[in-house]
């Protein structure tokens, strides 16, 4: 009796316990709440695993390598044209979507995706100045143009205190508009005065940076960055909660800057399609939309989730801009394969110091 109650013990104890469904989001760093995660846990009885990129360019990559095991992708538009083009990426079933009514419908049919065949707005950021108000003001810098990030006259006084961002896209996009060209122009001498322009500034940069900015700003090793509105939003909650003497704030460039749209797509390989359609339409939720805005300070599309974003943020004009910034945005397209090796070309050069 003894034998065979150990015998059944050692069967119960030796019986895996039920893996718990998993949800795969592949995701930019710091772009959603924990809170959300566990919220939208506990709602699909899974659990999220999230794996993080900081550039388009490295998720294209990426993919275009054969990685797999991803549900959902959270790619800026012209990513998302390249991901079409590529045919990585799985229709969606929009009959899932009821709560797809809630976002703006100037976000929605735009020529990289008519129809919302492939994609869904997520959240919105713009690539801005970031600053440490007590030194960037005790130097007498502005705040308003991209001087501020490629004029040596400026750069000297913060000298190995910058960061841009690791990004070929997002740097040529700047110095393009900071020229007066627009930041989708492809004229190849354009570009070459772009390139000038980031090799003459670069000596004075600490970095190229798309990741650990947050933190350096926060901490205060660096003073002045070329960045993302949302990050720069998260470095200011970090460096209040760390009882810091300083504010990291949000700088409009008079000259225009870039507007990203990213939107929420389900991988063609996607091992859990359902819960990326069910995760979908929980963040189309006005009050799940708002909290990524609030907690995050990203730009929403969600006309439903404006009633619980909090007023203060509804005011600052680098989530929100006003009707004379938003004619100075601009969002980036897909270059062509012959735009893109040239590109890749001239950033190598930039990044080898040539």
């Amino acid at each position: 009796m003894n034998r065979l109650f150990a015998l059944l013990a050692s069967l119960v104890f030796a019986t895996p316990a039920l893996a718990k469904d998993e949800f795969h989001l592949y995701n930019w760093n710091n772009y959603i709440a924990p809170e959300t995660i566990k919220r939208f846990e506990d709602f699909c009885k899974c659990e999220v695993v999230q794996t993080y990129y900081s550039d388009n360019e490295e998720l294209l990559a990426k993919l275009a390598a054969g990685a797999k095991g991803y549900d959902m992708l959270v790619p800026t538009s012209n990513a998302v044209e390249a991901l079409i083009k590529g045919s990585q990426l799985k229709p969606i079933d929009k009959s899932q979507l009821s709560n797809l009514k809630n976002i703006n419908a100037i976000y929605l049919n735009t020529p990289f995706d008519p129809g919302n065949k492939y994609s869904v707005p997520y959240a919105m950021s713009t690539t801005i100045i970031g600053y440490n108000d007590q030194k960037i003001k005790a130097l007498g810098l502005p705040t308003d143009t991209w001087a501020v990030i490629f004029d040596p006259k400026y750069l000297e006084k913060v000298k190995g205190r910058v960061t841009v961002l690791d990004s070929a896209n997002e740097l040529f996009a700047a110095a393009l508009k900071y020229l007066g060209y627009s930041a989708n122009d492809v004229d190849p001498k354009h570009w070459d005065e772009a390139a000038a322009l980031i090799k003459k500034a670069k000596s004075y940069w600490a970095a190229f940076n798309a990741s650990s900015y947050i933190k350096e700003l926060t901490v205060g090793n660096i003073w002045l960055v070329h960045g993302y509105s949302n990050d720069i939003f998260q470095a200011n909650l970090d460096a209040k909660a760390a009882g810091r003497p300083f504010q990291i704030l949000q700088g409009m460039p008079k000259e225009g800057a870039v507007l990203a749209v990213d939107n929420m797509v389900i991988h063609k390989d996607a091992p859990r399609p359902d819960l990326a359609l069910k995760f979908m339409n929980f963040m189309l939720e006005g009050k799940n939309s708002a909290e990524l805005t609030n907690l995050i300070g990203s730009g929403n599309p969600n006309m439903e989730a404006v009633k619980y974003i909090k007023p203060e943020i509804l005011k600052n004009p680098a989530i929100f801009p006003d009707k004379a910034v938003e004619a100075k945005l601009e969002q980036l397209k897909d270059l062509t394969g012959a735009q893109r090796r040239l590109r890749n070309r001239l950033w190598t050069e930039i990044k080898a110091g040539r």
